[in-house]
């Protein structure tokens, strides 16, 4: 099965790697205000589910642009699929974009790669047999002091996205890491954190296909992941939070009072602290389910 994501994700790499030489001519749709969807995205996402449904035909598909209308819906076997992580960077020439692709098995993820096909690095992981990149084995990394620390994100870019409250979640972070990068593929940023090139990542808005493949690497290489609040099922939470185990206790311990799953004084902290100013009378008079934290 494993060999299977390769062969896929290989293929839809080579698709995009030809794209990418003729940049100008890949057709462009807008999804909504900075989210985009090209012709690119459609055939990678194509040649993906073909090659899974031809070896194995009684499984279930979950991809980012068809969502389950491919393969078996009611499968113990679902194929979570990004066929490209990063589409903005894509369509500016902006080389950080990723083929991403997991198999869960049961409610587990048990199979996954992430593929860069700009640099040819092919990050894979099987459950309970370790996590690689080209053949050779990673870990997390074992940075504990959270000043000497560079951790990943994505900033909010999407209509209704609370913007001040990510603000001043990444001032928390900023003033208390050696640094703070946005590279704009959620997927990659897992595999990044998995090899230790970064000691952390958070995100909100983030969907399964984003995180799916990018869990098991963390997870293969002795990293956690989870919520904001350290909660380990987050998959369809659209909230994201990973490390090296000790990072990863000491990044909860500031972004969990930002979670949508914060506790309510936890949340009337935030707004008392005026993170939310700016916000909009409307989310200020919301109660705290709806509150967008």
């Amino acid at each position: 099965m494993l060999n299977v994501a390769v062969r896929a994700a290989r293929a839809a790499g080579a698709i995009i790697n030809r794209a990418a030489l003729d940049i100008e001519s890949v057709r462009i749709k807008q999804k909504q205000i900075n989210d985009f969807v090209t012709e690119v995205d459609a055939l990678s996402e194509k040649t993906i589910i073909e090659t899974i449904l031809e070896a194995y035909p009684n499984h279930g598909i979950l991809a980012e642009e068809s969502g389950n209308e491919h393969g078996n819906r009611f499968s113990d076997h679902i194929w979570i699929i990004d066929p490209l992580d990063g589409t903005t960077n894509f369509i500016h020439g902006f080389p950080v974009y990723c083929v991403s692709i997991a198999l869960q098995i049961k409610g587990k993820v048990d199979h996954a790669v992430v593929y860069d096909p700009t640099r040819n690095d092919l990050f894979y992981a099987s459950r309970g047999r370790g996590a690689y990149l080209n053949d050779r084995r990673i870990r997390v990394s074992k940075r504990d002091v959270l000043t000497q620390c560079l951790i990943s994100t994505g900033f909010p870019f999407r209509p209704g996205d609370n913007f001040p409250t990510y603000l001043q979640m990444m001032s928390d972070i900023m003033t208390r890491t050696a640094g703070l990068r946005r590279p704009g593929a959620a997927a990659l940023d897992l595999a990044y954190v998995a090899a230790g090139f970064t000691d952390g990542f958070f995100e909100t808005g983030v969907h399964a296909w984003d995180v799916a493949a990018g869990s098991l690497l963390i997870q293969e290489a002795g990293g956690l992941i989870g919520n904001f609040t350290g909660d380990a099922d987050f998959m369809h939470q659209k909230e994201c939070l990973a490390g090296n185990p000790k990072v990863y206790a000491q990044l909860v311990s500031l972004l969990s009072k930002y979670s949508k799953f914060a506790s309510a004084g936890e949340k009337a902290a935030v707004r008392q602290a005026g993170t939310l100013k700016g916000a909009g009378t409307s989310n200020a008079e919301a109660s705290d389910e709806e509150a967008p934290l």
